[in-house]
């Protein structure tokens, strides 16, 4: 399989160059579907779009197993400052988290795939939205599972890039693999007036001191320190004059955990947190919205992305990273059944660039490795009995 994949390497080094130069943000992915269908029909699958939205689902084969492998396609708001022919002809768009790359990939093993003969039904997700929630707070993966993506599915498997991954090394955990995330808002409201008689007033900003310190001290002192969790503040706004001490104090930030008790205990104490407010005088309001659940890599899949990797690569080139605080809406579609998620080492030798970055970029050599790790699992995830 490795080397069929490397038969196409260039078609795949050509799609994610495409891809890339034409970057579209979460639920947007018009041009990137309409290419993807496009592909897909002409290897003979079965092409339904609009899932999700933006999504395409493509299918062969036909009764069970349904074994599904899913490739996120949208981009970032993040304009480009790489300098090579096939960087971002969007201004302000880019892919910089590798999902050009995955959609490549899919392709990629679309087309090994319809030159095998299998039981059941491979179907293909290419699934818009893994980058943002729309208004409603649901991203790609629900939307997708609420047009029928996953009905009659068995198994779900997909991949990332993994910049912190050598290019020809792959890493695989158990268990929860990516954090849940949700988002809080938090308002602190005192008593404002002039900054020359701060006796006279409630200061928020004061408050805020003590809450951001509070809050802080959640995960260090709150948490089992075997327990990973993460509170961390991204926003703080309050007051416009220099001379007047505000009314309020709003603060947002990102809460990240890898089960539901450790979740239960981060929101129980970001609201005692806030309650500091209340003993030094002012008040507080707090909503916290659930974002992405955690992804969880099931033991039965795991070991099959180990074992195919093993044998493909080596099983020295098998890693066994840490779970990482970021979050992956593959969880939704992990909830469901039995799937994984395996990072793609995609680093070039002495060129750590990071994800998220105007400068991302990776290291192309990784495509045709992650279309024979897909390729082959799926194909022995179809021959098992289920």
């Amino acid at each position: 399989m490795i080397e069929r994949a490397h038969t196409i390497a260039e078609q795949l080094v050509a799609w994610r160059r495409d891809f890339h130069m034409h970057p579209e943000l979460s639920f947007q992915e018009t041009r990137t579907a309409a290419r993807v269908a496009e592909v897909a029909k002409g290897l003979g699958y079965r092409v339904r779009t609009g899932v999700g939205r933006t999504g395409v689902v493509a299918e062969r084969g036909s009764g069970h197993p349904i074994v599904a492998l899913r490739a996120d396609m949208d981009a970032l708001p993040i304009q480009e400052e790489n300098d090579v022919p096939y960087a971002s002809q969007v201004l302000g768009v880019m892919h910089a988290c590798g999902h050009d790359a995955h959609t490549a990939i899919a392709l990629g093993v679309a087309t090994l795939l319809a030159q095998e003969a299998f039981p059941g039904t491979v179907r293909f997700l290419f699934q818009p939205a893994e980058e943002k929630e729309d208004a409603e707070g649901l991203s790609g993966a629900p939307r997708m599972i609420e047009d029928g993506a996953m009905d009659g599915v068995s198994r779900v498997l997909a991949l990332h890039l993994e910049t912190g991954i050598l290019v020809g090394d792959v890493g695989i955990q158990i268990g929860p693999a990516s954090a849940g995330v949700d988002t809080f808002y938090a308002t602190l409201v005192g008593r404002g007036g002039h900054g020359a008689r701060p006796h006279e007033v409630i200061d928020p900003i004061h408050i805020a001191g003590h809450v951001i310190l509070a809050l802080h001290a959640v995960v260090s002192r709150r948490l089992r320190p075997l327990d990973p969790g993460v509170v961390s503040i991204g926003t703080i706004n309050g007051g416009q004059v220099d001379n007047v001490i505000p009314e309020r104090v709003m603060l947002s930030g990102t809460l990240r955990y890898l089960t539901p008790d450790v979740q239960a205990t981060i929101h129980a104490e970001v609201e005692r947190a806030l309650s500091v407010a209340r003993a030094l005088g002012g008040d507080y309001e707090l909503r916290i919205d659930r974002g992405y659940p955690p992804m969880f890599n099931h033991v039965e899949a795991t070991d099959l992305l180990r074992q195919v990797a093993g044998d493909l690569l080596g099983t020295e080139h098998v890693l066994f990273p840490r779970p990482t605080m970021g979050a992956e809406d593959f969880g939704y579609f992990s909830a469901m059944v039995p799937g994984a998620l395996f990072r793609l080492g995609c680093q070039a030798p002495g060129d750590p660039r990071q994800a998220h970055s105007p400068r991302f970029d990776f290291d192309e050599r990784c495509l045709p490795i992650g279309v024979a790790i897909m390729a082959e699992a799926a194909l022995r995830l179809l021959k098992e009995k289920m």
